[in-house]
Formats: C-alpha cells, sequence, structure tokens
C-alpha cells in the first residue's frame, strides 16, 4: 500500500448547498481535508453528515457551492482510483453469488479497467486488503454467507484494494459486531500509517476514536464545530457513558 499523498488539500468544499425537493439539506457549508489527516463528520440522525460527503463526492447535486478533489473542480475530476468509499451498510451480499475475493477483486477496476485480465500486482492488493481487514480465511466463501460485520468489513477490503489515497466511509461500525469494529480500527490504523487520508461519517466513534485528527460536528445541516475532538465523544459501551453526545443541539449551542 504505497499512498504518501504530500500535496495540496484532498478535499476542497465551499459554501455548499443542498435540498432534497424543497427541503433544504446543507447551508452554507464549508469544509476543507488536508493529506494524512482523519476527519471524523458527527451529527444526528438527519442532521446532513452523510449528505455532506456525497455532495463532496458527487452523489447529490449541489444546489449551490463548489468542489475540489486534489486540486481539481469536481466536474472535471477523473482519478476516481485515487478515491475509495464505503457507503452505509446495504448488505454486501444482497443475493449476488460472489465470493469475498470476487467482490474485494472489483475494487481493482478502476485501476486496472473492465477488460484487463487481472495482474500479480492486483492479486496482491486483494490479498493485502483482505488480511487489512481480517477476512484472509474467508476469501472463497460466498459473500451471503457472512455476518453483517464481516460484510462489511468485505465492503471496506473492496475499497483498500483499489490501494486509494483518500477513504470515505459512511457510517462503517453502526450495529457491527466488535470484532468488525477492531477489524476496522486495525485496517485504517494501518492505512494512515503509510499517509493515507480518512474521512469517516459516525454517529458515535467508539474505537475509531484514537484514530481521529479532527472532528467536525453537523446540525441542522450546519457545521457547528471543527477542531478537536469534543468530550465525551461517546461510546455506548463504556462504562461511565452518560448518553451526552457532541451532536446534541445544546452542546451544538455552545460551541463559538
Amino acid at each position: 500500500m504505497t499512498v504518501r499523498n504530500e500535496g495540496g488539500p484532498v478535499i476542497e468544499a465551499e459554501r455548499l448547498v443542498v435540498s432534497y425537493g424543497e427541503r433544504p439539506v446543507l447551508h452554507d457549508v464549508d469544509l476543507t481535508v488536508r493529506p494524512a489527516e482523519v476527519v471524523a463528520i458527527l451529527g444526528a440522525n438527519g442532521s446532513g453528515k452523510s449528505t455532506l460527503v456525497r455532495a463532496v463526492l458527487g452523489l447529490v447535486p449541489l444546489v449551490l457551492g463548489r468542489v475540489r478533489l486534489f486540486g481539481t473542480p469536481l466536474r472535471r475530476f477523473t482519478g476516481w482510483q485515487r478515491v475509495g468509499y464505503v457507503p452505509q451498510r446495504l448488505g454486501a451480499g444482497s443475493g449476488v453469488p460472489a465470493t469475498v475475493r470476487e467482490l474485494v477483486s472489483s475494487g481493482r477496476l478502476s485501476r486496472r479497467g473492465f477488460l484487463r485480465p487481472p495482474r500479480a500486482a492486483d492479486r496482491r492488493a486483494v490479498d493485502a486488503a483482505l488480511a487489512a481487514v481480517g477476512l484472509a480465511d474467508r476469501a472463497g466463501d460466498p459473500v451471503g454467507t457472512l455476518s453483517g460485520g464481516q460484510q462489511q468489513r468485505t465492503l471496506i477490503a473492496r475499497a483498500l484494494a483499489g490501494e486509494p489515497e483518500l477513504l470515505v466511509l459512511d457510517e462503517p461500525t453502526a450495529g457491527v459486531d466488535a470484532a468488525s469494529q477492531e477489524a476496522f480500527a486495525g485496517a485504517l490504523r494501518d492505512f494512515v500509517a503509510v499517509g493515507g487520508t480518512v474521512v469517516l461519517v459516525a454517529h458515535e466513534l467508539g474505537v475509531l476514536q484514537p484514530l481521529v485528527t479532527r472532528a467536525v460536528v453537523v446540525h441542522q445541516g450546519r457545521i457547528v464545530h471543527d477542531g478537536a475532538v469534543p468530550r465525551p465523544a461517546g461510546h455506548h459501551a463504556d462504562p461511565d457513558h452518560d448518553h451526552v453526545h457532541p451532536h446534541a443541539p445544546e452542546e451544538a449551542r455552545r460551541w463559538p
């Protein structure tokens, strides 16, 4: 895995406005992400945090604003092999009779193209991605036989197999088992160690909190905090967790 992007900002989003029909979702949002940062986008359900990352990736249209990826305007950006995206859990199996290795191998298509057969470099990248998420021993199993957490690990391995410089994850640990959460944390730790940049959407950080270098809190479609991870960053399993979250409206009003 060779990342090491040391140039300008990876993401530059300025004055983003997004609406779903007549309903405004994002209001005049700015976000800059620099190389090797691990940025957590935090917020309650419906706050607009997932919409923000989808807008940055061009998956939802902008009403106003502009986005640049790796210094290139989004409308002209073609280097999608530099970006790995893991959506919210969507049932990686979904009835498709693919093995874990086959699904992870699809993450190489942006690099080798659809018509070229896999090369040794592709096989090595897939092996490394499977090992990173702890699924090397399940490579030949049908995806549909995996648990929900293992399916989510497979999606992360698919993104890692493409050897991206930027990894965008939307609620990767929501509702998955503790073993899978630990596997996610280990995979992200290795990715960050070689200079990878991560944007992570989360309701709570849990085991991923030690990796986060910066937190962006979204409340009612606006960024109300951008800086250090708020305390408590929360994890319902923590014995002293008091259910006060950094995205609660009363907390948001106390931040400048």
